[in-house]
């Protein structure tokens, strides 16, 4: 199947819209694991669904022309898509015309006000976009094994480095982003 989805991605690069509509198929139901792990994540009250979140990463990558070359980069640029689609609810969720400044009602005391959840997402985002202005592998690594749930042998391959490196660079970047997060400096 892996040889397959190459050449499907590559026919859907040709412009051939019923190659890209298959591989779209075959890389759905790790679409949807994606989608669901990002979502478990999430607190209640949100409204986004597995289905729409994949849906809407598949439409950015259509509409961005993508240009992919084997199914670990596919799904890359589906975790970043996914990536951009939970940070822009978040935003859209705590803006101010939606009354994002105004404190959430809990009915349910175990809720977690779904504004926190949008605040800590845009939070993430940004330190993410810190990161990357240092070292863009880094950010890399966290996105696709954070967002797309990719191992560290996946990762490696993608890059084209060792998983080794890989889990270095992963402990580099979960260190990074603790700092940032919990507003700890270093001495």
């Amino acid at each position: 199947m892996v040889g397959d989805f190459s050449t499907l991605l590559t026919a859907s690069r040709r412009g051939d819209s019923v190659a890209f509509s298959s591989a779209f198929e075959a890389a759905y139901g790790e679409l949807r694991r994606l989608a669901r792990r990002q979502l478990r994540r999430r607190r209640p009250g949100q409204t986004l669904t597995t289905t729409s979140l994949v849906h809407e990463a598949f439409v950015k990558l259509v509409q961005g022309r993508v240009d992919t070359t084997d199914r670990a980069h596919f799904f890359a640029l589906a975790a970043r898509a996914m990536r951009q689609i939970l940070v822009d609810y978040a935003r859209q969720r705590r803006s101010l015309k939606r009354g994002g400044d105004r404190p959430a009602v809990d009915l349910d005391g175990d809720a977690i006000a779904v504004e926190a959840v949008a605040e800590e997402m845009v939070e993430i985002d940004r330190a993410l976009d810190r990161l990357e202005s240092m070292d863009e592998r880094l950010a890399r690594i966290v996105e696709w094994r954070f967002f797309a749930g990719m191992t560290e042998e996946e990762v490696a391959e993608a890059l084209g480095v060792t998983a080794r490196t890989v889990r270095r660079d992963w402990q580099k970047a979960r260190a990074f982003l603790y700092r940032e997060l919990s507003g700890a400096r270093p001495a």
